[in-house]
């Protein structure tokens, strides 16, 4: 019997994989599609990506690498999607991962055993028992739609973000987006680079809008662990300045500012959105009150028409191989609670990779991740009791009520730096 079960081999599963080979531990990893790279790999066929053609990772290439294996120089600051997935085959190639990879097969259930092993079935009727799980299925492709649905019923095209794939689905169409993150205004700026219709973003709330330079830097090399310790009050100050001095105020432009402090959502990053809206290319609209065939009545009482509505409305958190466990059905609210974001307290065999948001790159996270999970496997590294773990997750989860607006958007929410370190502090448990 191996040791580890790896379920999916995306960017949190090779770094997973990499972790386990380094201690020794033996492990098989089960990827539904043909190939690595999950969510980046345009037009995956597992049938699960949500990249589209034009997708650019929106953290720079220094900080999103894993901690061993930089990305070449010769990559632009900002890599494209194909960039991304010529890294990962390098990543896998160089660390000779893929000998432990079985392509086309998915883990359709996973049962504990009575002696507290896990019982893991594939989609070929294979069953084989592990001590461990790793689940690195991500957390980008179960799409979420508007809850409760608006009133009425529009009659034109609806699409949501996940489904988008190329610039001719908006092409010579009055696109109305649905929301204000990274994916709809992506989407929306390249529908207004088109001129080809009218561009619409309907926000509820807003959201401050980063750009991806100041002063020829990548905006996120200026988060580092100092200024993660800062007060949250002074965070604020410092980054309320920086964004004054790199695009002035964003209200300028006619993108609304949000009524919340900064740093109370997961920020959205754009270099073009300011300058499209500032030209009149973007409009922006507050939430939809309700639909009269292709009319769409906003709470402003205004109305206009459009021939495309894209929800850009985020992601369910969905495990379908756990489906006999209720604890980790939390599809409506995305609210799963787990120690240090990685192991629930009563499964410690079972470990959670990536299942979170940052402030920040997400694939030196789920690294360091994959390392502690390593250290606990070979026994390096020690779990608190369970009350303890119990008391963190309650303690993590008020300081997100405290600085959050309550949404499943910001469930999974870490600051890059501080869950770093706190990790790291794990390992030497």
């Amino acid at each position: 019997m191996k040791q580890v079960c790896i379920i999916g081999a995306g960017s949190s599963g090779i770094t997973a994989a990499k972790a386990m080979k380094e201690k020794g531990i033996s492990f098989d990893c089960f990827e539904k599609g043909s190939n690595i790279g999950g969510v980046w790999r345009f037009n995956n066929d597992n049938g699960l990506s949500s990249a589209y053609r034009s997708l650019h990772i929106n953290t720079n290439r220094v900080v999103m690498a894993y901690s061993d294996f930089p990305m070449p120089d010769d990559y632009p600051m900002f890599p494209h999607h194909s960039n991304i997935i010529e890294y990962f085959e390098k990543y896998v190639e160089y660390f000779k991962l893929r000998e432990n990879i079985t392509f086309n097969t998915s883990v359709v259930d996973v049962i504990q055993n009575a002696d507290g092993t896990y019982k893991v079935s594939l989609d070929n009727r294979q069953t084989f028992d592990y001590q461990y799980v790793i689940v690195a299925n991500g957390h980008h492709w179960n799409p979420r739609l508007p809850s409760p649905a608006f009133k009425g019923e529009f009659t034109g095209e609806i699409l949501h973000s996940h489904y988008y794939r190329e610039a001719e689905q908006v092409q010579n169409k009055d696109v109305l987006v649905v929301g204000i993150g990274n994916s709809a205004v992506d989407i929306a700026c390249e529908a207004a680079r088109l001129h080809t219709g009218k561009v619409v973003i309907s926000t509820r709330s807003g959201a401050y809008i980063t750009p991806n330079w100041i002063w020829s830097i990548p905006f996120d090399n200026l988060a580092n662990p100092l200024t993660a310790k800062l007060p949250l009050w002074l965070q604020r100050s410092l980054l309320n300045a920086t964004l004054w001095l790199a695009r002035g105020k964003q209200e300028d432009y006619g993108v609304p500012k949000p009524n919340r402090p900064v740093l109370s959502e997961h920020p959205t990053l754009s270099q073009d959105l300011l300058n499209l809206a500032g030209r009149g290319l973007i409009k922006f609209k507050p939430n939809i009150k309700e639909f009269r065939g292709k009319t769409v009545v906003f709470e402003d009482n205004t109305e206009q028409n459009f021939d495309i509505i894209i929800y850009a409305t985020g992601y369910k958190v969905t495990f379908p191989f756990l489906k006999q466990y209720s604890t980790f059905d939390v599809e409506e609210s995305n609210d799963i609670r787990l120690y240090k974001k990685v192991i629930h307290p009563d499964y410690k065999n079972l470990f959670f990779l990536a299942l979170i948001q940052p402030l920040g790159a997400i694939m030196p996270l789920a690294e360091i991740q994959a390392k502690w999970i390593a250290k606990i496997i070979k026994g390096e590294s020690k779990l608190p009791s369970k009350e303890t773990m119990l008391q963190s997750i309650e303690e993590d989860k008020q300081k997100l009520i405290k600085r959050y607006k309550q949404s499943p958007r910001h469930t999974l929410q870490v600051d890059f730096f501080t869950y770093k370190e706190s990790i790291e502090k794990e390992m030497n448990r």
